[in-house]
Protein backbone atom coordinates (compact mmCIF):
# COMPACT_ATOMS: atom_id res chain seq x y z
CA UNK A 1 0.00 0.00 0.00
CA UNK A 2 1.43 3.32 -0.60
CA UNK A 3 0.92 6.34 2.24
CA UNK A 4 -2.48 7.20 1.18
CA UNK A 5 -4.07 3.36 1.14
CA UNK A 6 -2.56 2.90 4.63
CA UNK A 7 -4.04 3.08 7.89
CA UNK A 8 -1.64 3.27 10.27
CA UNK A 9 -2.91 1.12 13.45
CA UNK A 10 -1.12 3.21 17.26
CA UNK A 11 -1.75 0.83 19.65
CA UNK A 12 -2.17 2.50 23.34
CA UNK A 13 -3.36 -0.37 25.44
CA UNK A 14 -0.14 -0.33 27.19
CA UNK A 15 -0.36 3.78 28.56
CA UNK A 16 -4.40 5.27 27.79
CA UNK A 17 -5.63 1.55 28.62
CA UNK A 18 -3.36 1.48 32.00
CA UNK A 19 -5.37 4.82 33.04
CA UNK A 20 -8.45 2.70 33.58
CA UNK A 21 -8.43 2.50 37.72
CA UNK A 22 -7.23 -0.83 38.83
CA UNK A 23 -5.59 -1.81 35.33
CA UNK A 24 -2.24 -1.56 36.45
CA UNK A 25 -0.07 -4.28 34.66
CA UNK A 26 3.32 -5.44 35.80
CA UNK A 27 6.57 -5.48 33.24
CA UNK A 28 5.99 -8.78 32.27
CA UNK A 29 2.28 -8.59 32.02
CA UNK A 30 2.56 -5.57 29.23
CA UNK A 31 5.69 -7.69 27.98
CA UNK A 32 3.24 -10.14 26.91
CA UNK A 33 0.44 -7.84 25.45
CA UNK A 34 3.09 -6.23 23.29
CA UNK A 35 4.03 -9.08 22.15
CA UNK A 36 0.32 -10.00 21.16
CA UNK A 37 0.21 -6.64 19.29
CA UNK A 38 3.31 -7.33 17.65
CA UNK A 39 1.90 -10.59 16.09
CA UNK A 40 -0.98 -8.59 15.13
CA UNK A 41 1.01 -6.25 13.03
CA UNK A 42 -0.08 -3.51 15.23
CA UNK A 43 2.42 -0.33 13.52
CA UNK A 44 3.10 1.16 16.53
CA UNK A 45 3.22 0.67 20.19
CA UNK A 46 3.08 2.73 22.93
CA UNK A 47 4.48 1.13 25.72
CA UNK A 48 3.75 3.98 28.64
CA UNK A 49 5.19 7.52 30.18
CA UNK A 50 8.49 6.80 31.39
CA UNK A 51 8.85 9.98 33.24
CA UNK A 52 5.48 9.22 35.43
CA UNK A 53 7.41 6.26 37.51
CA UNK A 54 10.54 3.29 37.39
CA UNK A 55 8.16 1.31 36.88
CA UNK A 56 6.29 2.37 33.93
CA UNK A 57 10.60 3.68 32.63
CA UNK A 58 11.06 -0.27 33.09
CA UNK A 59 8.37 -1.11 31.31
CA UNK A 60 8.78 0.78 28.06
CA UNK A 61 12.50 -0.52 28.05
CA UNK A 62 11.14 -4.11 28.58
CA UNK A 63 8.78 -3.44 25.45
CA UNK A 64 11.91 -1.86 23.40
CA UNK A 65 14.03 -4.64 23.82
CA UNK A 66 11.49 -7.29 23.44
CA UNK A 67 9.03 -6.25 20.21
CA UNK A 68 11.61 -6.14 17.10
CA UNK A 69 8.90 -5.67 14.18
CA UNK A 70 6.62 -3.27 15.59
CA UNK A 71 7.69 0.36 16.30
CA UNK A 72 7.69 1.19 20.24
CA UNK A 73 6.59 4.78 21.23
CA UNK A 74 7.50 6.09 25.01
CA UNK A 75 5.20 9.39 25.85
CA UNK A 76 6.66 12.70 27.30
CA UNK A 77 5.11 15.89 28.08
CA UNK A 78 6.77 18.86 26.50
CA UNK A 79 9.67 19.06 29.27
CA UNK A 80 12.86 18.46 28.86
CA UNK A 81 13.33 15.76 31.46
CA UNK A 82 10.29 13.78 30.33
CA UNK A 83 11.80 13.62 26.24
CA UNK A 84 15.28 12.46 27.88
CA UNK A 85 13.79 10.09 29.91
CA UNK A 86 11.37 8.77 27.14
CA UNK A 87 14.37 8.88 25.09
CA UNK A 88 16.71 6.08 27.26
CA UNK A 89 13.58 4.08 27.87
CA UNK A 90 13.08 3.46 23.84
CA UNK A 91 17.11 3.19 23.14
CA UNK A 92 17.24 -0.23 22.45
CA UNK A 93 14.33 -0.32 20.16
CA UNK A 94 14.71 -1.47 16.30
CA UNK A 95 12.47 1.19 15.50
CA UNK A 96 11.11 3.92 18.14
CA UNK A 97 9.20 7.34 18.58
CA UNK A 98 8.67 9.99 21.08
CA UNK A 99 4.99 11.51 21.50
CA UNK A 100 5.16 14.47 23.00
CA UNK A 101 2.33 16.89 23.93
CA UNK A 102 1.17 20.31 24.77
CA UNK A 103 -2.26 21.61 25.93
CA UNK A 104 -3.71 24.11 23.44
CA UNK A 105 -7.02 24.47 24.21
CA UNK A 106 -8.44 28.26 26.32
CA UNK A 107 -9.41 26.29 28.89
CA UNK A 108 -5.93 24.07 29.64
CA UNK A 109 -3.49 26.65 28.86
CA UNK A 110 -5.42 29.30 31.40
CA UNK A 111 -6.37 26.89 34.18
CA UNK A 112 -3.78 24.02 34.13
CA UNK A 113 -0.67 25.18 32.10
CA UNK A 114 -0.94 29.06 33.71
CA UNK A 115 0.63 29.89 30.60
CA UNK A 116 -0.27 32.44 27.18
CA UNK A 117 -0.59 31.54 24.28
CA UNK A 118 2.61 32.29 22.47
CA UNK A 119 4.78 30.73 25.20
CA UNK A 120 2.56 27.56 24.32
CA UNK A 121 3.90 27.36 20.82
CA UNK A 122 7.66 28.13 21.62
CA UNK A 123 7.57 25.39 23.75
CA UNK A 124 5.86 23.04 21.56
CA UNK A 125 8.56 23.94 18.96
CA UNK A 126 10.80 23.55 21.81
CA UNK A 127 10.04 20.21 22.38
CA UNK A 128 9.83 18.79 19.41
CA UNK A 129 13.38 20.14 18.47
CA UNK A 130 14.72 18.55 21.41
CA UNK A 131 13.15 15.42 21.17
CA UNK A 132 14.44 15.24 17.31
CA UNK A 133 17.94 15.50 18.99
CA UNK A 134 17.40 11.65 19.67
CA UNK A 135 14.93 10.13 17.40
CA UNK A 136 13.86 11.08 13.85
CA UNK A 137 10.35 9.77 14.53
CA UNK A 138 8.58 12.56 16.37
CA UNK A 139 4.35 12.90 17.25
CA UNK A 140 3.35 15.65 18.64
CA UNK A 141 -0.10 16.10 20.17
CA UNK A 142 -1.94 19.61 20.76
CA UNK A 143 -4.01 18.03 23.73
CA UNK A 144 -7.35 18.90 23.80
CA UNK A 145 -7.44 19.78 20.53
CA UNK A 146 -11.46 19.34 19.78
CA UNK A 147 -12.27 22.14 22.09
CA UNK A 148 -8.91 24.62 20.92
CA UNK A 149 -9.15 27.68 18.82
CA UNK A 150 -8.80 27.25 15.64
CA UNK A 151 -6.42 29.76 14.19
CA UNK A 152 -4.24 28.63 17.17
CA UNK A 153 -4.04 25.30 16.82
CA UNK A 154 -3.02 26.13 13.15
CA UNK A 155 -0.11 27.97 14.30
CA UNK A 156 0.98 25.58 16.43
CA UNK A 157 0.55 22.34 13.80
CA UNK A 158 2.60 24.35 11.15
CA UNK A 159 5.01 25.32 13.76
CA UNK A 160 5.96 21.63 15.29
CA UNK A 161 6.04 20.08 11.58
CA UNK A 162 8.28 23.05 10.64
CA UNK A 163 10.49 21.74 13.56
CA UNK A 164 11.07 18.10 12.46
CA UNK A 165 7.27 16.32 14.02
CA UNK A 166 6.55 13.87 11.67
CA UNK A 167 3.26 12.87 12.87
CA UNK A 168 0.26 15.42 14.30
CA UNK A 169 -1.99 14.01 16.25
CA UNK A 170 -5.35 15.50 16.94
CA UNK A 171 -6.74 14.08 20.04
CA UNK A 172 -10.15 14.57 21.17
CA UNK A 173 -9.40 14.65 25.04
CA UNK A 174 -12.83 14.74 26.76
CA UNK A 175 -14.73 12.58 24.06
CA UNK A 176 -16.77 16.09 23.33
CA UNK A 177 -16.79 15.59 19.68
CA UNK A 178 -19.27 14.15 17.27
CA UNK A 179 -18.24 12.80 13.80
CA UNK A 180 -19.49 15.29 10.99
CA UNK A 181 -17.84 17.80 13.66
CA UNK A 182 -14.51 16.10 14.14
CA UNK A 183 -14.52 15.03 10.43
CA UNK A 184 -14.76 18.64 9.54
CA UNK A 185 -11.88 19.79 11.91
CA UNK A 186 -9.55 17.34 10.66
CA UNK A 187 -10.21 18.10 6.83
CA UNK A 188 -9.72 21.95 8.10
CA UNK A 189 -6.74 21.41 9.53
CA UNK A 190 -5.23 19.55 6.95
CA UNK A 191 -6.28 22.66 4.79
CA UNK A 192 -5.22 25.34 6.45
CA UNK A 193 -1.75 24.20 7.81
CA UNK A 194 0.36 25.23 4.65
CA UNK A 195 2.77 21.84 5.67
CA UNK A 196 0.31 19.43 6.35
CA UNK A 197 1.29 17.31 3.33
CA UNK A 198 5.12 17.15 5.23
CA UNK A 199 3.47 14.88 8.31
CA UNK A 200 1.10 11.94 9.15
CA UNK A 201 -2.18 12.86 10.64
CA UNK A 202 -3.54 10.89 13.42
CA UNK A 203 -6.51 11.30 15.69
CA UNK A 204 -7.11 10.03 19.54
CA UNK A 205 -10.34 9.77 20.58
CA UNK A 206 -11.59 9.32 23.39
CA UNK A 207 -15.81 7.43 24.20
CA UNK A 208 -17.56 9.76 26.88
CA UNK A 209 -20.16 9.97 24.26
CA UNK A 210 -19.69 6.25 22.39
CA UNK A 211 -18.57 8.62 19.56
CA UNK A 212 -15.12 7.68 19.34
CA UNK A 213 -15.25 4.79 17.13
CA UNK A 214 -17.56 7.32 14.68
CA UNK A 215 -15.55 10.10 15.49
CA UNK A 216 -11.90 8.17 14.05
CA UNK A 217 -13.28 6.66 11.21
CA UNK A 218 -14.96 10.37 10.18
CA UNK A 219 -11.69 11.98 10.67
CA UNK A 220 -10.32 8.87 8.10
CA UNK A 221 -12.65 9.46 5.61
CA UNK A 222 -11.01 13.31 6.00
CA UNK A 223 -7.37 12.00 5.23
CA UNK A 224 -6.25 10.76 8.76
CA UNK A 225 -4.29 8.30 7.88
CA UNK A 226 -3.11 7.47 11.37
CA UNK A 227 -5.85 6.25 14.46
CA UNK A 228 -4.87 5.75 18.30
CA UNK A 229 -6.99 3.10 19.75
CA UNK A 230 -6.90 0.17 22.18
CA UNK A 231 -7.94 -3.57 23.02
CA UNK A 232 -11.24 -3.84 23.84
CA UNK A 233 -11.21 0.34 23.98
CA UNK A 234 -10.06 0.16 26.82
CA UNK A 235 -8.93 3.99 28.99
CA UNK A 236 -9.49 6.26 30.89
CA UNK A 237 -12.67 7.24 31.58
CA UNK A 238 -15.49 5.63 29.12
CA UNK A 239 -12.13 4.40 27.31
CA UNK A 240 -10.65 4.85 23.99
CA UNK A 241 -11.51 4.05 20.09
CA UNK A 242 -11.65 0.06 20.15
CA UNK A 243 -8.93 -1.60 17.85
CA UNK A 244 -11.33 -4.39 16.78
CA UNK A 245 -13.80 -1.92 15.71
CA UNK A 246 -11.91 0.71 13.74
CA UNK A 247 -9.79 -2.14 12.26
CA UNK A 248 -12.96 -4.31 11.34
CA UNK A 249 -14.99 -1.25 10.14
CA UNK A 250 -12.45 -0.41 7.56
CA UNK A 251 -11.52 -4.16 6.00
CA UNK A 252 -15.58 -4.96 5.81
CA UNK A 253 -16.32 -1.50 4.35
CA UNK A 254 -13.37 -1.30 1.69
CA UNK A 255 -16.00 -0.15 -0.71
CA UNK A 256 -16.17 3.03 1.21
CA UNK A 257 -12.51 3.47 2.91
CA UNK A 258 -10.31 4.13 0.62
CA UNK A 259 -7.54 2.62 3.02
CA UNK A 260 -6.87 -0.09 4.42
CA UNK A 261 -4.26 -1.52 8.16
CA UNK A 262 -1.71 -4.48 7.91
CA UNK A 263 -3.41 -6.06 11.19
CA UNK A 264 -3.69 -9.52 10.89
CA UNK A 265 -7.10 -10.12 12.06
CA UNK A 266 -7.19 -13.73 13.05
CA UNK A 267 -5.14 -12.56 16.30
CA UNK A 268 -7.75 -9.95 17.32
CA UNK A 269 -10.38 -12.49 19.71
CA UNK A 270 -6.68 -13.96 21.27
CA UNK A 271 -5.11 -10.63 22.15
CA UNK A 272 -8.61 -9.03 22.96
CA UNK A 273 -8.95 -12.43 25.75
CA UNK A 274 -5.55 -12.03 26.62
CA UNK A 275 -5.80 -8.07 27.63
CA UNK A 276 -9.26 -9.00 29.59
CA UNK A 277 -7.46 -11.45 31.53
CA UNK A 278 -4.66 -9.17 32.48
CA UNK A 279 -6.31 -5.95 33.53
CA UNK A 280 -9.23 -7.58 35.03
CA UNK A 281 -11.52 -5.92 32.62
CA UNK A 282 -13.69 -8.11 30.81
CA UNK A 283 -15.31 -7.98 27.71
CA UNK A 284 -19.32 -7.72 27.68
CA UNK A 285 -20.82 -10.72 25.73
CA UNK A 286 -22.54 -8.29 23.02
CA UNK A 287 -18.93 -6.11 22.61
CA UNK A 288 -18.64 -6.00 18.64
CA UNK A 289 -16.11 -8.01 17.19
CA UNK A 290 -14.71 -9.61 20.34
CA UNK A 291 -17.94 -10.56 22.41
CA UNK A 292 -19.29 -13.91 22.87
CA UNK A 293 -22.43 -12.79 21.24
CA UNK A 294 -20.98 -10.92 18.70
CA UNK A 295 -21.89 -14.08 15.96
CA UNK A 296 -24.33 -15.49 18.14
CA UNK A 297 -27.96 -16.02 16.44
CA UNK A 298 -30.99 -16.56 18.49
CA UNK A 299 -33.71 -15.76 16.51
CA UNK A 300 -35.54 -19.12 14.03
CA UNK A 301 -35.36 -16.42 10.99
CA UNK A 302 -31.86 -15.38 11.61
CA UNK A 303 -30.50 -18.54 12.10
CA UNK A 304 -32.74 -20.17 9.29
CA UNK A 305 -31.31 -17.36 7.04
CA UNK A 306 -27.59 -17.82 8.15
CA UNK A 307 -27.92 -21.67 7.33
CA UNK A 308 -28.86 -20.93 4.27
CA UNK A 309 -26.46 -18.31 3.08
CA UNK A 310 -24.02 -16.66 5.91
CA UNK A 311 -24.26 -13.57 4.15
CA UNK A 312 -27.89 -12.80 4.87
CA UNK A 313 -27.34 -12.04 8.90
CA UNK A 314 -23.44 -11.84 9.22
CA UNK A 315 -21.21 -9.21 7.59
CA UNK A 316 -17.98 -10.48 8.11
CA UNK A 317 -16.55 -13.97 9.58
CA UNK A 318 -16.22 -15.13 12.87
CA UNK A 319 -12.94 -17.06 11.74
CA UNK A 320 -11.09 -13.81 10.00
CA UNK A 321 -11.27 -12.00 13.45
CA UNK A 322 -10.11 -15.27 15.22
CA UNK A 323 -13.05 -16.90 16.73
CA UNK A 324 -12.20 -21.07 16.50
CA UNK A 325 -9.00 -20.69 15.58
CA UNK A 326 -7.16 -20.39 19.33
CA UNK A 327 -7.74 -24.03 19.76
CA UNK A 328 -4.79 -26.32 20.71
CA UNK A 329 -5.82 -28.60 22.84
CA UNK A 330 -3.15 -29.86 25.39
CA UNK A 331 -3.82 -32.34 28.11
CA UNK A 332 -2.47 -34.66 30.74
CA UNK A 333 -0.19 -36.56 28.87
CA UNK A 334 1.36 -33.73 27.25
CA UNK A 335 4.75 -33.63 27.53
CA UNK A 336 7.10 -30.45 28.55
CA UNK A 337 8.17 -29.41 24.89
CA UNK A 338 4.48 -29.34 24.03
CA UNK A 339 3.92 -26.66 26.78
CA UNK A 340 6.88 -24.47 26.21
CA UNK A 341 6.53 -24.91 22.11
CA UNK A 342 2.46 -23.52 22.87
CA UNK A 343 3.35 -20.84 25.41
CA UNK A 344 5.97 -19.45 22.91
CA UNK A 345 3.86 -19.31 20.36
CA UNK A 346 1.06 -17.33 22.72
CA UNK A 347 3.74 -14.96 23.81
CA UNK A 348 4.17 -16.53 27.15
CA UNK A 349 7.94 -16.51 28.25
CA UNK A 350 10.52 -18.05 31.13
CA UNK A 351 13.30 -15.93 32.27
CA UNK A 352 14.43 -19.28 33.66
CA UNK A 353 14.24 -23.00 34.14
CA UNK A 354 13.05 -22.81 37.70
CA UNK A 355 10.46 -20.86 36.16
CA UNK A 356 9.32 -22.79 33.07
CA UNK A 357 9.24 -26.06 35.79
CA UNK A 358 6.91 -23.99 38.28
CA UNK A 359 4.36 -23.07 35.25
CA UNK A 360 4.43 -27.31 33.96
CA UNK A 361 3.55 -28.43 37.31
CA UNK A 362 0.26 -25.66 37.50
CA UNK A 363 0.11 -26.68 34.33
CA UNK A 364 -0.05 -30.57 35.30
CA UNK A 365 -2.14 -29.93 38.67
CA UNK A 366 -4.62 -27.75 35.95
CA UNK A 367 -4.93 -31.53 33.78
CA UNK A 368 -5.46 -33.48 36.54
CA UNK A 369 -8.59 -31.34 37.19
CA UNK A 370 -10.26 -31.21 33.26
CA UNK A 371 -9.72 -32.99 30.41
CA UNK A 372 -8.99 -30.71 27.73
CA UNK A 373 -6.44 -27.23 28.07
CA UNK A 374 -6.54 -24.79 25.77
CA UNK A 375 -4.93 -21.73 25.74
CA UNK A 376 -7.34 -19.02 27.07
CA UNK A 377 -6.21 -21.48 30.28
CA UNK A 378 -3.06 -21.49 29.16
CA UNK A 379 -3.15 -17.48 29.73
CA UNK A 380 -4.91 -17.53 32.48
CA UNK A 381 -1.98 -20.05 34.30
CA UNK A 382 0.48 -17.46 33.16
CA UNK A 383 -1.39 -14.48 34.71
CA UNK A 384 -1.09 -16.64 38.36
CA UNK A 385 2.14 -18.01 37.37
CA UNK A 386 3.62 -14.23 36.87
CA UNK A 387 1.22 -13.05 39.71
CA UNK A 388 2.95 -15.19 42.45
CA UNK A 389 5.98 -14.38 41.63
CA UNK A 390 5.68 -10.86 42.17
CA UNK A 391 3.20 -10.61 44.68
CA UNK A 392 4.33 -13.32 47.32
CA UNK A 393 3.78 -11.86 50.95
CA UNK A 394 0.24 -12.78 51.55
CA UNK A 395 0.71 -16.85 50.27
CA UNK A 396 -2.80 -19.65 50.15
CA UNK A 397 -1.52 -22.84 51.97
CA UNK A 398 -4.84 -24.75 51.91
CA UNK A 399 -8.53 -24.07 51.90
CA UNK A 400 -11.48 -25.40 52.89
CA UNK A 401 -15.36 -24.42 52.47
CA UNK A 402 -18.53 -26.21 53.29
CA UNK A 403 -21.61 -24.87 52.18
CA UNK A 404 -25.40 -27.12 52.36
CA UNK A 405 -28.74 -26.63 52.68
CA UNK A 406 -30.14 -24.90 55.65
CA UNK A 407 -26.82 -24.11 57.12
CA UNK A 408 -24.53 -21.08 57.44
CA UNK A 409 -21.46 -21.48 54.99
CA UNK A 410 -18.18 -21.76 56.70
CA UNK A 411 -14.78 -21.67 56.02
CA UNK A 412 -11.46 -22.24 56.61
CA UNK A 413 -8.06 -20.82 55.41
CA UNK A 414 -4.16 -21.07 56.34
CA UNK A 415 -1.89 -18.50 54.68
CA UNK A 416 1.57 -17.63 55.49
CA UNK A 417 1.92 -13.69 55.73
CA UNK A 418 4.85 -12.20 55.86
CA UNK A 419 7.40 -15.13 57.63
CA UNK A 420 4.46 -16.21 59.59
CA UNK A 421 1.82 -18.91 58.87
CA UNK A 422 -1.93 -18.10 60.18
CA UNK A 423 -5.22 -19.88 59.82
CA UNK A 424 -8.74 -18.52 60.67
CA UNK A 425 -12.48 -19.12 59.80
CA UNK A 426 -15.04 -17.61 59.45
CA UNK A 427 -19.18 -18.11 58.22
CA UNK A 428 -20.94 -15.62 55.79
CA UNK A 429 -23.90 -15.42 53.46
CA UNK A 430 -22.08 -17.52 51.13
CA UNK A 431 -19.12 -19.18 50.60
CA UNK A 432 -17.53 -16.51 48.59
CA UNK A 433 -18.48 -14.30 51.44
CA UNK A 434 -17.29 -16.91 54.11
CA UNK A 435 -14.02 -17.25 52.15
CA UNK A 436 -13.26 -13.46 52.37
CA UNK A 437 -14.00 -12.80 55.89
CA UNK A 438 -11.71 -15.41 56.64
CA UNK A 439 -8.75 -13.93 54.61
CA UNK A 440 -9.61 -10.63 56.10
CA UNK A 441 -9.84 -11.83 59.97
CA UNK A 442 -6.00 -12.51 59.06
CA UNK A 443 -5.05 -9.31 57.04
CA UNK A 444 -6.86 -6.69 57.99
CA UNK A 445 -6.81 -4.98 55.05
CA UNK A 446 -9.44 -2.50 55.88
CA UNK A 447 -10.44 -2.35 52.19
CA UNK A 448 -14.27 -1.39 50.15
CA UNK A 449 -14.81 -4.50 47.79
CA UNK A 450 -15.81 -2.56 44.59
CA UNK A 451 -16.59 -5.49 42.19
CA UNK A 452 -16.81 -9.07 42.06
CA UNK A 453 -16.89 -10.41 38.38
CA UNK A 454 -17.11 -14.00 37.89
CA UNK A 455 -16.31 -15.52 33.88
CA UNK A 456 -15.91 -19.14 32.11
CA UNK A 457 -12.57 -19.32 30.45
CA UNK A 458 -13.75 -22.11 27.76
CA UNK A 459 -16.70 -23.90 27.38
CA UNK A 460 -18.00 -27.15 29.21
CA UNK A 461 -18.70 -27.83 32.98
CA UNK A 462 -15.12 -28.77 33.96
CA UNK A 463 -14.06 -25.16 32.71
CA UNK A 464 -11.93 -22.90 34.85
CA UNK A 465 -13.93 -20.00 36.51
CA UNK A 466 -11.97 -16.70 36.27
CA UNK A 467 -12.70 -14.49 39.01
CA UNK A 468 -12.02 -10.19 39.24
CA UNK A 469 -12.01 -8.94 42.74
CA UNK A 470 -11.37 -4.91 42.71
CA UNK A 471 -10.52 -3.49 45.55
CA UNK A 472 -10.17 0.19 47.39
CA UNK A 473 -7.69 1.46 49.72
CA UNK A 474 -7.78 4.76 50.85
CA UNK A 475 -8.38 5.98 46.90
CA UNK A 476 -6.01 3.18 45.26
CA UNK A 477 -7.86 0.90 43.18
CA UNK A 478 -6.54 -2.33 42.23
CA UNK A 479 -7.77 -5.52 40.79
CA UNK A 480 -7.09 -9.06 41.68
CA UNK A 481 -7.35 -12.12 39.08
CA UNK A 482 -7.72 -15.88 40.49
CA UNK A 483 -8.62 -19.20 38.32
CA UNK A 484 -9.51 -22.40 38.84
CA UNK A 485 -12.30 -25.42 38.12
CA UNK A 486 -13.75 -24.77 41.57
CA UNK A 487 -14.79 -21.19 41.85
CA UNK A 488 -14.84 -20.52 45.68
CA UNK A 489 -10.70 -21.51 45.61
CA UNK A 490 -10.57 -19.17 42.22
CA UNK A 491 -12.79 -16.32 44.53
CA UNK A 492 -9.80 -16.87 47.47
CA UNK A 493 -6.82 -16.41 44.73
CA UNK A 494 -8.33 -13.32 43.51
CA UNK A 495 -9.20 -11.33 46.72
CA UNK A 496 -5.20 -12.54 47.76
CA UNK A 497 -3.76 -11.28 44.66
CA UNK A 498 -5.95 -7.97 45.09
CA UNK A 499 -4.30 -7.83 48.81
CA UNK A 500 -0.56 -8.68 47.63
CA UNK A 501 -1.10 -5.50 44.89
CA UNK A 502 -2.07 -3.34 47.54
CA UNK A 503 0.79 -4.39 49.56
CA UNK A 504 3.35 -3.62 46.79
CA UNK A 505 4.33 0.28 45.88
CA UNK A 506 1.75 1.64 43.42
CA UNK A 507 4.04 1.11 40.32
CA UNK A 508 1.63 4.42 38.66
CA UNK A 509 2.95 7.34 40.85
CA UNK A 510 1.39 9.48 38.23
CA UNK A 511 -1.57 10.90 38.96
CA UNK A 512 -4.66 10.15 36.29
CA UNK A 513 -5.25 13.57 34.55
CA UNK A 514 -6.22 13.66 31.31
CA UNK A 515 -3.35 12.64 29.12
CA UNK A 516 -4.83 13.33 25.29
Amino acid sequence: MNQAERLIIFDTTLRDGEQSPGASMTKEEKLRIAIALERMRVNVIEAGFPAASSGDYEAVRAVAEGVRESRVCALARAREADIDRAAVAIESAAAGRIHTFLATSPIHMQMKLKMEPQAVLEQAVWAVRHARRYCDDIEFSPEDAGRSEPDFLCRVLEAVIKAGATTVNIPDTVGYSVPEQFGALIADLRARVPNSDQAVWSVHCHNDLGLAVANSLAAVMSGARQVECTINGLGERAGNAALEELVMAVRTRQDFFPCDTSINAREIVPTSKLVANITGFAVQPNKAIVGVNAFAHESGIHQDGVLKMRETYEIMRAEDVGWGTNRMVLGKHSGRNAFRSRCQALGIGFATEAQLNEAFARFKDLADKKHEIFDEDLQALASEASAALVNERIRLISFRCCSETGERPFAEITLVLGEEERRASSSGDGPVDAAFKAIDSVVQSGTELLLYSVNNITTGSDAQGEVTVRLDKAGRVVNGQGSDTDIVLASAKAYINALNKLEQADLRTHPQIALL
